[in-house]
């Protein structure tokens, strides 16, 4: 994935461009900045102008304190002519083994519900025996070729699209996810060509930005995901846990997510639904 590049036709400085984009994006001034970051807000204007060349300790300061994802610390870091500080290692790397054999615990001990881990544009990387035995309920799961993107497997007409209750705040309330749960709250090219291609499919709200959703369950402090299967609504809600202080780019950019019954009554049906189906070996 290339970095976030916010100005590239501005050539005096790489660096400065990138570290006032950030600066810009988290709404800060330069001499909020400075207080923050304990750097004089003269050197902040000299690097952002290029008349200053930063250390790598000043850069990783500034960045730490505009909280910049890994993967973004790493572009700015090669900006000012360092090398790549924190580790861009596949997910399922050998360095990823104690994050990944923690995450197959929780995915397997989420049983009879759906668990799922993807990655920061919501392909899914690992899931337990109860996520695909859940949605071949209602699609054949085989035909989706992976990868498989969980947004796209909700947004299909071909997939759980027909399905969904409720389509108008659902759709919505998961667009709106997508820019809340971005990793450092940053659009990248790649999310963003993802949000297009949602937007694409038929019966998407293009107010998603600005509505805010009114549902039978707005009373509740989270929005359901329902599903309709045989007449019956089968409502469910989900948990979201990301790795913490991570110190590669793939654990930042790891989500977890769990389903779980708002109500007893779709509990019920949910472990019929799973006990009418044998398990995949």
């Amino acid at each position: 994935m290339k970095a976030i590049h916010p100005d590239p036709a501005l050539p005096a400085s790489e660096f400065g461009n990138l570290l006032r984009y950030w600066r810009d994006a988290r709404g800060v001034s330069q001499l909020e900045l400075s207080l923050d970051a304990g750097i004089s807000q003269r050197q902040i204007s000299f690097i952002e102008s290029g008349r200053s060349v930063p250390g790598r300790d000043t850069i990783l300061v500034l960045a730490q304190t505009l909280d910049v994802p890994l993967r973004e610390r790493n572009a700015l870091l090669l900006a000012a002519g360092y090398a790549p500080r924190y580790p861009d290692a596949p997910w399922n790397g050998q360095e990823m083994t104690a994050v990944l054999r923690a995450l197959e615990r929780v995915v397997r001990q989420h049983e009879p519900y759906p668990s799922l881990v993807m990655d920061r544009h919501w392909n899914v990387l690992m899931t337990n025996d109860a996520a695909p035995r859940f949605f071949n309920q209602f699609i054949d799961m085989a035909a989706r070729r992976p990868p498989r993107n969980m947004l796209h497997l909700i947004f299909d007409p071909r997939g759980m699209r027909p399905f969904v209750a409720d389509w108008d705040s659902v759709s919505r309330s998961l667009l709106q996810r997508v820019y809340r749960e971005a990793v450092g709250r940053v659009i990248d090219d790649d999310t963003r060509r993802l949000l297009d291609s949602l937007l694409a499919y038929p019966d998407v709200p293009r107010d998603w930005k600005a509505h805010h959703a009114q549902s039978a369950g707005s009373a509740m402090p989270i929005v359901p995901l329902s599903f309709v299967r045989d007449g019956a609504v089968l409502r469910y809600f989900s948990m979201v846990t990301t790795v913490a202080t991570p110190q590669y780019v793939a654990a930042q950019e790891l989500r977890l997510e769990c389903m779980f019954p708002v109500d007893d009554e779709t509990e019920a049906r949910h472990r019929q639904l799973l006990d009418a189906q044998p398990r995949q070996h």
